[in-house]
């Protein structure tokens, strides 16, 4: 009986210091995807998703714990070019309606260092669904200066390859290869 009750004892102690994932929502206003190209040789062409919504399921004790989902609706992008983003929407490329959205489920996280990690998820992007690896860094986590409550920054990249999710128009010519630079803030939810 001592030795059941020992043992229930050092599992509460040992439990007790664990914690779980905690609900963080997106700032929207101080998230962003940005993304760039090779022009025909001659240029990068860049552009934007902003605005849009999600959720960090954020364990900062184990990070490996955590998760993320993302949605961004594709009719968000921004090039600085009304009439490129015309020609994005258009069936030469995502043939986009509104309500459309891009994605981002992920499935696995890999510690890579102190703050550092690689987020392998499900980016459905134009109606295909492919495994990505965003390589990602915590950039702060601590009490907001004017919100007044938990707050966490994360920067992540990756390349995606534009003819494997069925947007290759003029591949090669112009660049099949997009990078993609993520910077996001998320409050902790109440």
């Amino acid at each position: 009986m001592k030795t059941t009750l020992l043992a229930a004892a050092l599992a509460t102690v040992a439990t007790a210091g664990l914690s779980a994932p905690e609900k963080y929502v997106l700032d929207s206003s101080h998230s962003q995807v940005l993304f760039d190209y090779n022009h025909l040789g001659f240029s990068t062409t860049y552009g934007m998703f902003s605005g849009f919504e999600g959720e960090i399921m954020f364990d900062q004790e184990d990070p490996a714990n955590s998760s993320v989902n993302v949605s961004m609706p594709v009719m968000s992008m921004f090039t600085g070019w009304e009439q490129r983003e015309g020609h994005f929407m258009s069936d030469d490329f995502f043939g986009a309606k509104e309500g459309d959205l891009v994605t981002f489920t992920s499935t696995g996280i890999d510690v890579t260092g102190e703050g550092t990690a690689n987020i392998t998820g499900d980016l459905t992007l134009n109606g295909v669904t492919k495994s990505v690896v965003l390589d990602a860094k915590l950039n702060q986590v601590g009490e907001h200066p004017m919100a007044g409550k938990p707050w966490a920054g994360f920067d992540a990249t990756t390349t995606l390859v534009r003819s494997e999710f069925n947007l290759g128009k003029f591949a090669p010519f112009v660049g099949d290869e997009v990078n993609v630079k993520i910077s996001i803030e998320a409050m902790k939810a109440e």
